[in-house]
């Protein structure tokens, strides 16, 4: 008993013994743990970031905020078309890749002596030939086609165009002879063009010529949509009202920027249908009893022609056609379906003389007034077919242009003077404008409900008008931007900023010459034609200096010599000391000679006539 009493004891001992050491294991072993958690401060973690070890730099580990990407942008660049009417060209720009929006052409002013036509600079288009990737024309009017031969000579730019747009342009091509040059595209209201970054979508709009279109341009950063010339008319002549639903639906899913004609935004209400005009032809020919009608309107007015020729017909006359222009678009257009011409109703201007005043109907262009326009030519007996006379009854079925008044109301004075009877502007509703009035635009407004918006297609007047209906329809005008050529603007989903100005400016077209008639050239013309022109010239001895012969003297739109001796006189003398002067002074340098006789000569001809003519020195010398 006392033996196992001794056993029990001592393994109650040892159990102890062994408690004790797996407690002190435990400690040990916490401890350690504790030191494993509490770093050296030798070791990596105990540095700051970026801290050195060992000619290394420790990044910092802790996680960075992401870069935030740049916003996407699209860039807008007026070549054309503002604080003017005429030469519209719009450039697009996104991510390095360009499409354009029309390219057209401007005419003369009065001060823009002898030059025939004027188109936008393409400057910046040669700058970035390599990056458009297409040209849109809206319609075929000459301010959205005209300048395209000349644009299409120097670069091969692809032409993206609805069926008659197309016909216009192709006829245009063949008289430039370079048609086969050029990739001509048709695309119908509808239809959906992609071209790089750009997806171009066509929108029917009513205007003044058939197949108008408006031009919805979708890019990452938004949709722009640009409504090229329209109205909106509930009774168009072929019957094809405006795509409202489908602006609308663009409106509702979201438009970033709209850029609207301005043309009529000065004018209140709605813009009356084409079909008001018609409805005044079927009264006003019947008026024409025994007379001969003649009616001036633009060559391009398909829906205009189209309702003269049922007219005609109705009352039992024949057609005639005056005016180049107005030949080609009727050609092309009765080719291709847009007008519809009774067989036998046209007949050539050469056959009208077989005819009685009564059953004749003579269209003409110069609506305008344009000086080699064939009304212009009637009315100042200048046509080789036409004299008007009592027997006539003229129709000016146009509104002058801004500008335009006082060559429009000097042709119906000489019509009038010659004994015609004559309808223009205003008088019994024979025009109804092809452009949107205030409350159209308004419309247009509400349906797209545009981020920003951009005025365009009209004179300064037009553009602050059209701004303010915008702002009274709720655009901020922090979100409003009127533009002028050669601005641009860069547009984001937030925002939209002016950017660098580009290049533009016009072209004068003088005959053949594309650019070489610059501002100078019309300045010297001016003057030519405002103070007219003096020609001194004499003939010198090379080596000793002797006058051989002259000073003569020549006006031209200055004086007449015969009635003006005295003065003629006086400017050969100042002529005569000047070379003797540089010859006794040792000048034998004929520069020096032509400008001090200029500019004596020039002095003495302002005192007598306080006139300027253009003062032209000529030595020649032998």
């Amino acid at each position: 008993m006392a033996e196992n009493k001794n056993k029990k004891a001592e393994k109650r001992a040892i159990g102890a013994k062994d408690a004790s050491n797996n407690k002190k294991r435990s400690n040990i072993s916490n401890n350690a743990s504790q030191k494993k958690q509490a770093p050296k401060k030798n070791q990596k973690y105990d540095r700051k970031p970026n801290q050195k070890q060992n000619g290394k730099v420790n990044q910092d580990r802790r996680p960075k905020p992401k870069k935030q990407m740049p916003e996407k942008s699209v860039k807008i660049a007026f070549l054309g078309g503002l604080n003017e009417v005429g030469k519209n060209m719009t450039l697009y720009e996104y991510d390095g890749e360009m499409i354009l929006v029309d390219c057209g052409l401007a005419f003369p002013e009065p001060e823009m002596l002898g030059v025939d036509l004027v188109i936008p600079d393409f400057a910046y288009v040669e700058k970035n030939k390599d990056k458009i990737k297409g040209i849109f024309i809206t319609h075929g009017h000459e301010d959205h086609i005209g300048g395209l031969p000349y644009l299409l000579k120097n670069y091969n730019i692809p032409v993206y165009g609805t069926k008659l747009t197309l016909g216009l342009i192709k006829s245009k091509l063949e008289e430039h002879k370079i048609l086969d040059k050029v990739k001509l595209n048709e695309i119908k209201p509808k239809g959906k063009v992609q071209l790089g970054s750009f997806e171009v979508e066509a929108i029917h709009v009513n205007h003044s010529i058939p197949d108008a279109l408006a031009l919805a341009i979708t890019t990452p950063a938004g949709v722009i949509l640009q409504t090229g010339d329209f109205k909106i008319d509930t009774t168009p002549i072929d019957g094809e009202v405006i795509d409202l639903s489908r602006i609308a639906r663009l409106g509702e899913k979201g438009i970033l920027c709209l850029l609207s004609d301005s043309t009529n935004a000065q004018r209140p209400g709605f813009t009356p249908s084409e079909r008001t005009v018609g409805e005044s032809f079927e009264r006003l020919f019947p008026k024409a009893d025994g007379k001969r009608l003649i009616v001036a309107t633009f060559a391009s007015n398909i829906h205009r022609v189209q309702q003269i020729i049922d007219v005609a017909e109705s009352v039992g006359r024949k057609v005639a056609l005056s005016g180049r222009s107005l030949e080609n678009v009727v050609a092309t257009a009765a080719e291709l379906g847009y007008l519809r011409v009774p067989d036998g109703i046209l007949i050539s201007i050469d056959q009208i003389s077989r005819y009685p005043h009564d059953k004749l109907v003579i269209i003409t262009t110069g609506s305008q007034g344009e000086p080699m326009s064939a009304l212009y030519r009637m009315a100042f007996s200048e046509h080789r077919r036409v004299e008007i006379g009592n027997g006539d009854y003229v129709i000016i079925s146009a509104t002058p242009i801004p500008g335009n008044e006082k060559t429009v109301g000097k042709v119906v004075d000489e019509l009038l003077k010659r004994g015609a009877e004559v309808v223009y502007e205003r008088m019994y509703d024979v025009h109804v404008s092809g452009h949107a009035c205030q409350e159209e635009l308004k419309l247009m407004l509400s349906l797209t409900k545009p981020k920003f918006f951009i005025p365009v297609h009209g004179e300064q007047k037009h553009l602050q008008k059209h701004a303010a209906l915008a702002e009274s329809m709720g655009i901020s005008p922090k979100n409003i931007f009127i533009a002028d050529n050669g601005r641009q603007v860069e547009l984001t989903k937030r925002k939209m900023t002016q950017a660098s100005d580009v290049p533009a400016g016009q072209v004068f077209v003088d005959g053949y010459g594309v650019g070489d008639v610059g501002n100078a050239v019309i300045r010297e013309r001016k003057r030519l034609a405002e103070d007219g022109l003096m020609i001194i010239s004499a003939v010198i001895e090379r080596e000793t200096g002797k006058l051989v012969a002259g000073p003569d003297v020549i006006s031209r739109g200055f004086v007449f010599v015969r009635d003006s001796e005295k003065l003629i006189a006086e400017a050969k003398l100042v002529a005569q000391i000047v070379i003797d002067e540089c010859i006794h002074d040792g000048f034998i340098d004929w520069g020096v000679i032509r400008n001090r006789m200029r500019d004596d000569i020039s002095r003495l001809l302002y005192d007598r006539t306080k006139r300027s003519p253009m003062v032209l020195p000529v030595i020649t010398s032998v």
